[in-house]
């Protein structure tokens, strides 16, 4: 009998703009409410052919937005790590989202995230992968713990006159990636390069939190991720 795979999708949506000024953050004391506000939709497409809903917020962080300012600008600002020659390229994941006593209550991330709380490996041999790290360095296994994106779409804005404002990066964890983990966080990340193999330095750009997902060889997970401007 054939593996039946089950397929999560998770619609990642950032929000600019005018909808943006309305505080998601302030309300849990973590910005001013001009931070860009998000959300998260995860399905999870099971034999029956249902869909599970569930939301839930995500965040650009400080760092990803002053990233955004250089790009806009085409200057480097000295005062912050990362440059206007990196773009939006890379996808991590990460198992600390949650604490261990409540995995199902997710612990919403902040603008002064600089990275993932507790990053996964997800692939050990997959060379079109990126970040790769050994154990002795300090991490918990030896392998890649950034996945490149599927492919980005541009998409026009029903609120806006259908202007193409809208970009949408799709992402598939597949069956090889991330078993036997429990994911609870997603980033995604700037670097100067998309190359297989890149070694770094990453910026974090946005964080997303949810009730921790265990990653099986049936399951295939597919991040959906929206960006408003």
């Amino acid at each position: 009998m054939k593996n039946k795979i089950k397929t999560i999708e998770l619609e990642v949506k950032d929000f600019y703009g005018d909808e943006c000024l309305v505080d998601s953050v302030n309300s849990r004391g973590t910005g001013n409410g001009r931070a860009p506000k998000g959300f998260v939709k995860i399905y999870e497409v099971g034999d029956d052919g249902k869909k599970k809903l569930l939301g839930k917020h995500n965040l650009v962080v400080y760092q990803g937005r002053s990233w955004l300012n250089q790009r806009l600008m085409n200057a480097n600002n000295p005062n912050v790590s990362s440059t206007k020659d990196e773009w939006i390229n890379w996808f991590g994941l990460g198992n600390g989202g949650v604490l261990l006593a409540d995995p199902l209550d997710p612990i919403p991330p902040t603008l002064t995230d600089t990275d993932l709380e507790s990053r996964i490996m997800i692939n050990a041999t997959d060379s079109s992968a990126a970040d790769y790290h050994i154990i002795s360095s300090g991490y918990p296994e030896e392998g890649y713990y950034k996945i490149p994106f599927d492919v980005v779409e541009f998409l026009p804005d029903p609120l806006n006159d259908d202007m193409w404002l809208i970009s949408k990066t799709t992402i598939t964890v597949g069956v090889d990636d991330a078993n036997d983990k429990q994911i609870s966080e997603a980033g995604l990340f700037t670097s100067e390069s998309d190359a297989g193999g890149w070694a770094g330095p990453f910026t974090m750009f946005a964080r997303v939190t949810f009730p921790s997902i265990v990653k099986t060889i049936d399951r295939r997970l597919v991040f959906s991720w929206y960006l408003y401007v």
